[in-house]
């Protein structure tokens, strides 16, 4: 388990000592009842053979029935019980571990899959299983050890010995599968992932004839894992067999050192105690010989509860801000330096420039120039390593985006829709407003596409957008990041799967929006979107390499293109910032 004493995990496993405590009562007496087929046989060695008495005997036969109904009605209840303290843990943790997950996959770090969850669902089901039922039997163990000791030392401490011996069994078990085990469970991740990020690219795989190949490599990768999992299978499968020989050996070697103690005289009790002390004797190993054999599911419980716990230590809760006043759009981004969270060199190098309210932005350059890293800044989804993006002065990563998001849009390059209908989509899933859902379908030209379908609005996209063609998914996630009237919009590549059609509705959607307020930054590669825009900013290697109103950007562009036309591309770019310091524009200037 987690070395930290105050972890989540812990703090929210101590809220169910009531129901352990409980549950351990009912262990007790349980445990106590097993005693009674043992008190039956020699009730009616005693009584009934010596009195030949059939009423004895039926009274005897009715005690021991009631026993062992009472017996398996405790350990339903037991059983019911830890299940309840399962399901109240998952109650208490599932939402902060889903949390969790996501903060985890944008900030790079372990956790960010969907592992943690079932990680939980380990946890949760182990409560009621039976190493965890074993260890609750351990104080009656005790109990029972004590009565051995009363019998007889010699029956106590070979009962000891036997004990121990359980225990060495299974700390070698322990250190034998441990290894495999560990890499069994990350080569049957691997596999996993290498299925699903094939089945996203299924139709490359499939049209290229790559299938047999794919497959290949899979197979390499699950019969590795088998091959581990069988390892620690066979190594796990015999100290298994070790513990159930060891505990059926004991009950017959405490049997007979009772009798042999008992033919010297050494037996507290007379004959009976010589049954009732190897009867003991293999109840204080009962439990020992139950978590060995499940050992297993004792080690899928422990690697969970540190995965988990690791990842609630590595993603903390955030705290509770203040909230703050719906912001107007003014975006200004100070000094700026960032990188890919996780670690690894800078992709954005000191960039500062402000943006007014209702104004639009157009940012472009070459590949791998930090356009799209620049935009999960500009929504506050990536930390910054220097300076800050603000929205009317507050900070866009600190800021709840449970209060922000309502007022940010946001289309990412890699388009991706949700299991739904369309409605919900473009709604982002909450409560559809159907006048908000039409009006941002109509603003990208989507209205009388969706009118046409038999479900309409309620059509579903299938999962990732199945349903849809490239084009209508990037309409569809224009839509969503335009519903409501958000103050800021970032939009990465937004027309790179539309028609000349879709490139039209998408600049009136700006301009109508522009003049309600809004505030547009746009990464593209297509100047189709410059006619829409008011300022431009050039980038090349994560660095400003101009930046000012539009018109001015484009002539210093054109006249540095002419002044280098036996120069590289590169090399136009860079003499960008030395033209613009000629323009009379302030803001030019000081880009």
């Amino acid at each position: 388990m987690s070395r930290k004493i105050d972890s989540e995990l812990r703090t929210a496993v101590s809220t169910l000592k009531p129901y352990f405590v409980r549950a351990a009562w009912f262990s007790v007496c349980s445990c106590l009842l097993i005693l009674a087929p043992s008190v039956y046989m020699l009730e009616v060695y005693d009584r009934v053979i010596n009195s030949r008495s059939h009423q004895t005997l039926a009274m005897l036969t009715l005690v021991v029935l009631a026993a062992y109904i009472v017996m398996e009605i405790l350990e339903w209840a037991r059983a019911e019980i830890m299940q309840g303290a399962g399901l109240h843990l998952d109650k208490l943790i599932r939402n902060r571990i889903f949390s969790a997950i996501f903060d985890a996959n944008l900030k790079r770090v372990a956790g960010g899959t969907t592992q943690p969850l079932s990680d939980l669902r380990a946890i949760r089901d182990f409560f009621g299983s039976p190493p965890a039922l074993a260890v609750m039997e351990a104080p009656v163990s005790l109990v029972f050890l004590g009565l051995v000791f009363a019998i007889s030392p010699v029956l106590g401490w070979s009962a000891v010995i036997g004990s121990v011996l359980q225990v060495f069994l299974g700390w070698l078990n322990e250190k034998s599968t441990q290894p495999p085990l560990i890499a069994a469970n990350r080569s049957s991740l691997a596999a996993q992932q290498y299925v699903d990020g094939s089945l996203r690219n299924s139709e490359v795989i499939e049209s290229m004839g790559m299938l047999r190949d794919i497959h290949r490599r899979w197979m390499a990768k699950q019969k590795e894992f088998l091959n581990l999992q069988a390892l620690a299978s066979d190594k796990a499968g015999a100290f298994q067999a070790a513990t159930k020989f060891l505990q059926v050996t004991m009950g017959s070697l405490l049997l007979g050192l009772g009798a042999w103690l008992l033919l010297h005289d050494s037996l507290n009790g007379g004959a009976g105690m010589m049954i009732i002390g190897s009867v003991l004797g293999g109840r204080v190993l009962a439990p020992l010989v139950q978590i060995v054999t499940q050992w297993r599911q004792v080690i899928n419980f422990r690697d969970a509860w540190q995965r988990l716990d690791n990842l609630l230590a590595s993603v903390p809760t955030k705290a509770q801000a203040m909230p703050l006043p719906a912001p107007r759009g003014l975006l200004q981004v100070d000094s700026l330096i960032a990188g890919a969270p996780g670690g690894g060199p800078p992709i954005i190098k000191n960039l500062s420039f402000t943006l007014p309210i209702g104004e639009v932005l157009a940012v472009v350059g070459p590949s791998a120039s930090g356009k799209s890293t620049l935009a999960r800044l500009l929504v506050g989804i990536w930390p910054t390593v220097g300076g800050k993006v603000r929205l009317d002065g507050v900070d866009m990563y600190t800021w709840d985006k449970e209060e922000l998001g309502p007022h940010v849009g946001y289309l990412p390059q890699g388009v991706e829709l949700l299991d739904g209908t369309l409605a919900e989509n473009i709604s982002r899933f909450g409560e559809p407003q159907p006048a908000k859902v039409r009006a941002a379908a109509q603003a990208v030209g989507l209205h009388e596409l969706i009118a046409g379908l038999p479900q309409g609005y309620d059509s579903p996209v299938g999962q990732e957008g199945a349903m849809l063609s490239g084009g209508q998914r990037q309409r569809v996630a224009l839509a969503r990041a335009i519903y409501g009237d958000p103050v800021l919009v970032v939009l990465d590549e937004p027309n790179s799967s539309l028609d000349e059609l879709g490139d039209a509705a998408l600049a009136t959607a700006i301009l109508e929006l522009k003049a309600r307020g809004t505030t547009f930054v746009v990464m593209t590669h297509r100047t189709s979107i410059l006619a829409v825009a008011d300022k431009m900013l050039v980038m090349h290697e994560g660095v400003a390499q101009a930046f000012g109103p539009r018109d001015d950007v484009l002539a210093a562009l054109k006249e540095a293109n002419e002044k280098a036309t036996q120069s590289s591309r590169a090399t136009a770019v860079a003499a960008v910032p030395r033209t613009l310091n000629k323009v009379s524009d302030p803001a030019v200037a000081q880009a």
